[in-house]
C-alpha cells in the first residue's frame, strides 16, 4: 500500500521511529540497522511494508530497498513473521543475512534470538536459491544511470561491440563508479572489452 515515506524524524528509538509528513505522524517499526542508518538526521526516507493482522495494521520501515526485499523474503517462510524477520535484520546486517542464507550457514541464523534450528533450516531451504540469485544482480539504478547507460551502450554499439557483451561490461563499470558520465562509462567499458 505504501512504498516509502519521507519526512521529518519526530521521535526515534531502536524499536520504532515516528516520521511526520504533511501533518501526519507515521509510526514505523524498524530494525537496529535502520536505526543506525537514520543516525542524527532530521529528515529521512524509509521504504515501507504494511503488515495487516486481525488486531492491528503495523507499518515497518527500512533504510534501503535491499533490507525491505530481504524482509519480504523472510516473512514468506512458514513460521517467520514480521517481528522475527525484524529481529533477524536487527541482529545481522542485510549482507550478513544474505550471506548466511546463500551459504547455508544455519548457525549464524540460530545466533538470532528466537530462531531455533528448524526455523533456521527452513529459512535456508526456502530462500537459498532466491537470495543467491538476488545477490548476484546489482542494486536497481536510478533513471539518470539508465539514461547514461543507454547513451553509453549506443556509443559502444556504433563502435561495433555486441549488445550483450557491452551491456555486461557497462553493468560492471556502473557498480565501480557510482556517479559516472557517459564519457567515463565508455572509456572504462572499453578497458574491459
Amino acid at each position: 500500500m505504501y512504498a516509502f515515506i519521507t519526512g521529518n524524524v519526530i521521535e526515534k528509538n531502536p524499536a520504532f521511529v515516528v516520521i511526520e509528513t504533511n501533518g501526519i505522524g507515521y509510526q514505523l517499526h524498524i530494525s537496529l540497522n535502520t536505526y543506525a542508518a537514520i543516525g542524527d538526521q532530521n529528515r529521512f526516507k524509509l521504504y515501507t511494508y504494511l503488515a495487516v493482522r486481525e488486531d492491528a495494521h503495523v507499518l515497518f520501515g527500512f533504510a534501503d530497498e535491499r533490507e525491505r526485499a530481504l524482509f519480504l523474503q523472510l516473512i514468506s517462510v512458514s513460521g517467520v513473521g514480521p517481528n522475527t524477520a525484524r529481529m533477524i535484520l536487527s541482529s545481522l546486517s542485510t549482507d550478513e543475512a544474505i550471506d548466511a542464507i546463500a551459504t547455508g550457514n544455519v548457525f549464524a541464523l540460530q545466533s538470532v534470538k528466537g530462531i531455533g534450528g528448524k526455523t533456521a533450516q527452513r529459512i535456508v531451504v526456502d530462500l537459498q536459491d532466491k537470495v543467491a540469485k538476488a545477490a548476484s544482480f546489482p542494486e536497481k539504478v536510478g533513471m539518470v544511470h539508465n539514461r547514461l547507460k543507454d547513451e553509453a551502450l549506443s556509443g559502444l554499439l556504433i563502435l561495433g561491440f555486441g549488445r550483450v557483451q557491452a551491456d555486461k561490461a557497462l553493468e560492471r563499470v556502473l557498480r565501480e563508479h557510482p556517479d559516472p558520465t557517459v564519457e567515463l562509462l565508455i572509456k572504462e567499458t572499453l578497458k574491459i572489452l
